[in-house]
């Protein structure tokens, strides 16, 4: 058998690994592994695919457009029997998807047909869910709808943030090639049609999307902060045109904190000794408890809780 491996991020880099040891064990070949060139823009905290492969002594592209014609027939000569995608940011169309012989494969952060889309992990605790999982399904034109090979479920906790989230997805993804991938070679894989009825789609996430709402629930805006915290870009509020990000915070009902009168959603009610600042929203309060004026370092709870200038003012 041979491969070619597209792909980028944790997920990309533990499942290529996955590929290796696999195709070490049965004789096949990764004759080509795909992956972007890092932008010089964005933070790279996660694991190199490009790095793996060159360690691992793989041939690596990195085309700006994958979909290119002679790219595709490069690929071509290599006659491969399937394709992987995993965590790869090009769409690939028709005539790259139909080269292997024996299908295109992509590894989606989902349960599909539930967050077809973009930034899935993300998405789900955007929305307060409590489950999401990993989906390895046959590519087709249009995304994340192809026929479905397996799944695994990730529970998701309530002290989730995307990282500890994505970290999960990360291991159940490589779990579930180890576990699928002979089953695919040799012909005794399952192939399950997705019910498009049951399908959700989400685009991608900009970081001014993190702009909190504080008219919003305090359960909601503590779904944001945990799903755009450390290491994406964060979430954020504004106190005199001064851009404030808030990293960590905990809602609390309004019946604990009864002792405050209601106050527009946004007013700093109070600072809580040790703990940080309560802030008023559209259903119960909101205790910030990491947060970081824009430019300048961060600050905990503790101090937080001494910033007396701004208990009663009105932040976004």
């Amino acid at each position: 058998m041979r491969l070619i491996f597209m792909g980028y991020h944790n997920v990309g880099y533990y499942c290529l690994e996955a590929l290796i040891d696999l195709c070490r064990e049965y004789g096949d070949e990764i004759a080509a592994v795909v992956t972007h060139a890092d932008d010089p823009g964005e933070s790279i905290w996660f694991a190199s695919v490009r790095d793996l492969a060159f360690n691992h002594y793989l041939p690596v592209y990195q085309p700006d457009n994958p979909n290119d014609p002679d790219f595709v027939r490069a690929m071509a000569k290599l006659q491969p029997d399937f394709l992987f995608s995993v965590y790869y940011r090009h769409m690939l169309k028709r005539p790259m998807l139909e080269l292997p012989r024996l299908g295109a494969l992509n590894l989606h952060g989902s349960l599909l047909p539930r967050y077809r889309g973009r930034c899935p992990h993300n998405w789900v605790l955007i929305n307060g869910e409590t489950e999401t999982g990993v989906t390895l399904h046959y590519m087709a034109p249009k995304a994340d709808q192809g026929d479905i090979v397996a799944q695994r479920c990730v529970p998701i906790a309530l002290d989730d943030t995307a990282a500890t989230l994505l970290a999960r997805l990360t291991a159940a993804g490589e779990d579930l090639m180890r576990e699928t991938y002979p089953l695919l070679r040799h012909g005794q894989a399952p192939r399950m049609q997705q019910d498009h009825n049951d399908a959700s789609y989400y685009g991608g996430r900009r970081p001014a999307d993190g702009l909190i709402d504080w008219a919003r629930p305090a359960f909601e805006i503590y779904n944001l902060i945990r799903a755009v915290t450390h290491p994406y870009p964060g979430a954020f509020t504004y106190y005199r045109g001064k851009k404030l990000f808030i990293w960590r915070g905990q809602p609390i009902k309004a019946a604990a904190s009864a002792a405050h009168a209601p106050a527009p959603p946004g007013r700093v009610l109070t600072g809580l000794p040790g703990h940080g600042l309560l802030v008023a929203t559209g259903d119960g309060h909101f205790l910030v408890q990491e947060a970081q004026w824009e430019g300048e370092p961060e600050f905990s709870g503790p101090i937080l809780a001494t910033w007396r200038h701004l208990v009663g003012e009105r932040l976004g």
